[in-house]
């Protein structure tokens, strides 16, 4: 970025075997390339965007991509995930990953055609939305099968969890990858791919295995028929139903407003027009579950009433945006949510980040910490749908109280002399599961590597749908090696260029053929597990560099001291304390979360 150059270089295949693609690889290249303790803003740090092994192939949910750096909001290590189409098209052009060095002297954007790869001006791209850039570079190009990744003008203003948005409503959403993105002057990757994926390595047994894998997931309730009909909003009733859908900045552990935002309601006849929010499903490049949402707001609705640009189809509600946009600020208007997860689409802002920071601003505006005065006039209480549109536009733009939100909650709460009220792990908002309720969520809240996460160690399929077996969600016994078995298994997936969705129906005995069948070496599940393994102990080990420590593999104080208030886990918190040392132990740590000498041998770290 620096000197204006691109450079191609080679894989380095002895780090592919040991940390296979995507986020592995690209995490082992960001561990050896950067010193872990630079300023995430600064141009020391490196944005990777970096594609899997099978990502661009036949495989079903073979599309996905990752953007690695380190993280502005956390100070920890960085991975992000994102479906659409360009991670395929980057694949396509011939590249597993792009490595951006430096900081750009004026913005710029990179034009990266098959072997022809050129950093362009982005001066008239700069300021723009995510939509605007993207229809003037198509209109630049002439070519409608670019494919786009971009900034959006909230990461210009320096938002700590701004996302790079692709195909106008996919994203790398979490943990600010937007922003260390703008930092580099970087506004936009336009890619385009005519080669093709090769080099597969036994592709009749490749294709064989590809087949037998999407007859598992046609099979499976969850990811052939529950998913594609009500996305991953299939979870939100469930979840408030059980008592663990965080509610209000996490004061309650249930919504009476859940079923108003629900993926059942998204198909429900609205007022006004009578015709449902949800357009349709979709799916990103070569997946046959859809889970994805196309949906539109009400015309008349006083979100968009006299701003024709928003009547049209984009990008619906997930499960998550859902959650953190509605239950957690208290808000139960369909209309609402759905707009303001079209402007987060459009200026490229973390949905569960920003509702969550929201969430803890309402509760400060409440208790009269956060005046009327500081909010530009907006009347900032939980459940006003107005108040709620207004803080999102003014977070979009990066303006006025918008500013102060785009700080994320953990910085919010500690300018105010609050820091207890931010439900953060590591600087990172919480996303949509109550830990008081779902036992193993806060173990994997607490000890994921890039803060509070749910898909790095996604055990609600274990402790809700019972995937691959059923456990009690209000034991914690046990879950300190359940979370372990989620977050490495995860790490491999998440590094395969497959969707960890997938995992509702597939286990690494399915996956492992694929992988197999494409790659050199071999790729038995076992193998997997002790690569997913290496990465989480890389990323632990990049994280304690970069000056975290076990002190914050924590939750805060409000899960661990005051109890749910209803549901089935009424009474209880989270056992966190409990669990924590056993993890230690089973990961091979100290009894103060650092690698021991032997686990450092053992992964070659």
């Amino acid at each position: 970025m620096s000197r204006g150059t691109a450079e191609a270089e080679p894989l380095n295949r002895e780090w592919a075997r040991d940390y296979l693609g995507q986020r592995g690889l690209a995490s082992k290249y960001l561990y050896e390339e950067i010193d872990p303790a630079i300023d995430a803003l600064s141009p020391d740090n490196k944005l990777i965007m970096t594609t899997g092994p099978l990502t661009g192939t036949m495989a079903s949910t073979g599309g996905r991509y990752s953007v690695v750096c380190k993280s502005p909001l956390t100070g920890a290590i960085a991975c992000s995930n994102s479906g659409g189409f360009i991670g395929a098209e980057i694949k396509t052009a011939g590249w597993d990953m792009i490595i951006f060095e430096g900081k750009a002297d004026a913005p710029v954007y990179l034009w990266l055609e098959n072997d022809k790869a050129e950093l362009r001006s982005a001066k008239e791209l700069w300021g723009k939305t995510v939509w605007e850039a993207d229809e003037m570079l198509h209109k630049m190009h002439q070519d409608p099968l670019i494919r786009i990744a971009c900034v959006g003008r909230a990461a210009e203003a320096g938002n700590l969890y701004a996302a790079v948005v692709n195909d106008l409503h996919r994203a790398a959403g979490r943990s600010g990858v937007g922003t260390v993105m703008a930092s580099k002057n970087l506004k936009a990757v336009v890619v385009r791919g005519t080669k093709g994926v090769g080099n597969i390595k036994d592709p009749m047994r490749f294709m064989q295995a590809t087949e037998e894998g999407k007859k598992v997931l046609q099979e499976s309730a969850v990811t052939g028929q529950g998913l594609p009909t009500y996305g991953t909003q299939v979870l939100m009733n469930v979840i408030n139903e059980m008592g663990a859908m965080p509610t209000r900045n996490m004061r309650e552990v249930q919504f009476e407003g859940a079923h108003k935002i629900s993926g059942e309601a998204m198909h429900e006849p609205r007022k006004g027009d009578g015709k449902p929010n949800l357009t349709t499903n979709a799916a990103c490049f070569a997946c046959t579950i859809a889970c994805g949402r196309i949906s539109t707001v009400y015309k008349g609705h006083f979100t968009v009433e006299n701003k024709p640009q928003y009547w049209g189809n984009s990008g619906g509600l997930e499960y998550e945006a859902a959650w953190a946009l509605g239950s957690d600020t208290g808000v139960d208007d369909l209309d609402t949510l759905t707009y303001v997860n079209f402007l987060c689409n459009e200026d490229g802002i973390d949905p569960i980040s920003f509702g969550a920071t929201v969430a803890a601003a309402m509760e400060l505006y409440e208790m009269g910490v956060i005046t009327k005065e500081e909010t530009g006039g907006i009347e900032l209480n939980f459940g006003s749908a107005k108040a709620l549109a207004a803080v999102t536009e003014l977070t979009a733009r990066g303006e006025g109280f918008g500013k102060v939100l785009g700080l994320g909650s953990k910085r919010l709460c500690e300018k105010y002399g609050h820091p207890d009220l931010s439900m953060t792990v590591k600087g990172q908002e919480f996303p949509a599961y109550d830990p008081r309720g779902i036992q193993g969520m806060g173990l994997a809240y607490a000890t994921s590597n890039r803060g509070a996460c749910h898909l790095r160690g996604y055990t609600v399929a274990s402790e809700v749908l019972g995937i691959p077996e059923k456990t009690d969600p209000l034991v914690s016994d046990g879950k300190p090696e359940l979370v372990k078995a989620f977050q490495d298994a995860t790490a491999a997936v998440d590094s395969s260029g497959l969707c960890v969705f997938t995992t509702f129906a597939w286990t690494l005995d399915n996956i492992s053929p694929q992988i197999d069948a494409a790659c050199d070496g071999d790729w038995s599940t076992e193998k997997l597990l002790e690569v997913g393994e290496r990465i989480w102990n890389l990323e632990r080990d990049f994280n304690l560099k970069a000056g975290l420590t076990g002190k914050d593999d924590t939750l805060p104080k409000r899960l661990r001291k005051d109890a749910a208030n209803v549901g089935p886990a009424k009474g209880m918190v989270n056992e966190l304390d409990k669990m924590l040392p056993k993890y230690y132990e089973i990961r091979g740590w100290t009894p103060t979360g650092e690698l021991t000498s032997e686990t450092r041998q053992r992964f070659g770290i």
